[in-house]
């Protein structure tokens, strides 16, 4: 079979012209040129693809670091279970003194927590709120340490049918002594007191053991109604009807004080401006502990697909403490 090979071509280089006019246009001489030119060809669109994936990510950095660098309302996320953090802590007082903040949106989602997670959340967003006015939307659920962290916002916004309430604090301990009586195991135990350790799981239950909890929880729950009765206010009919610690939805949230306005995003925005004077063209910027840790451009090759994210967050539960005095 006879092959041709033009010269003059504008992607064959001098070298493989003068080849083909030496006489050297053999089928094994053109397959070389052949291949150079697709070599090359490679070459310029990995170069070429490489130089465009370069500019985005640079560009991408540009953009984010400017977000941040400018006046704006910062967002921050509260989601699962809400235990005692530190490094949230930090990063809630890190938007509380930066000068950029103008406001912040709490973006709720969550079914309750620990105590003490419940406590140190809302002591750092009552930071915030000393510095700038704070605003908190409830998702599907804000309940229990979830409202907690409501109650540290100026304004709180829900939908109609967000789950919210459920105030009170519950201690929870499983007992496995009929099932190993059942297998014929015991428990050896030493202790110092009567109390210590109480109420146990290897034994069977002792209402006598349980004042002690009975106390702890009481005093949890004491604090927990004070907050509502400082931040809230109800009314004694109100107040009865939230004690036993039942879930509301936000529209009965509302009805009983516990929520000043139905709506989202939007709506809390547009409280800020009408009651904060807050620019309702600020943007809203995210504020994250992945982007504070990492920083920004390490941020960008974070897997951001809902799968992995609701992963990494399932994972945050199971890894999460004992349940043991949790508010939900």
């Amino acid at each position: 079979m006879k092959r041709l090979c033009a010269t003059g071509d504008p992607l064959m280089s001098s070298s493989d012209e003068a080849a083909v006019r030496n006489g050297q246009s053999t089928a094994a001489a053109v397959d070389v040129v052949l291949e150079a030119r697709a070599l090359r060809r490679r070459l310029f669109r990995w170069r070429l693809g490489s130089a465009i994936l370069v500019g985005l990510i640079v560009l991408g950095v540009v953009l984010a670091s400017d977000e941040y660098d400018q006046p704006h309302i910062a967002r921050f996320e509260v989601f699962g279970l809400i235990v005692d953090d530190t490094e949230r802590d930090a990063l809630l007082n890190e938007i509380a003194e930066d000068e950029n903040v103008e406001a912040l949106i709490v973006r709720i989602d969550s079914p309750g927590g620990t105590t003490v997670g419940g406590e140190a959340l809302y002591e750092s967003l009552r930071n915030v709120a000393d510095k700038k006015p704070v605003v908190a939307v409830m998702g599907e659920v804000a309940a229990s340490a979830g409202y907690i962290t409501a109650m540290a916002a100026d304004h709180i916004v829900a939908r109609g049918n967000t789950i919210t309430a459920s105030i009170g604090v519950i201690y929870q301990s499983p007992n496995f002594a009929e099932a190993m009586e059942a297998v014929g195991v015991q428990m050896v135990e030493v202790k110092s007191g009567v109390q210590k350790a109480e109420p146990s799981p290897f034994r069977p239950f002792d209402e006598s053991k349980l004042e002690p909890e009975r106390i702890l929880i009481n005093d949890s729950f004491d604090w927990f109604i004070g907050l509502v009765e400082e931040r809230r206010g109800p009314t004694n009919q109100q107040l009865s009807l939230i004690r036993d610690g039942r879930v509301l939805t936000g529209r009965m949230a509302m009805e009983a004080g516990l929520v000043d306005e139905i709506g989202g995003q939007n709506e809390a925005i547009s409280w800020l401006e009408n009651e904060r004077d807050v620019p309702t063209d600020l943007p809203v910027s995210d504020w994250s502990l992945e982007v504070a840790e990492k920083g920004l451009f390490e941020a960008l090759f974070e897997g951001t697909s809902a799968f992995s994210g609701w992963l990494e967050r399932g994972q945050e539960f199971l890894d999460g403490p004992a349940l043991v005095s949790k508010i939900r």
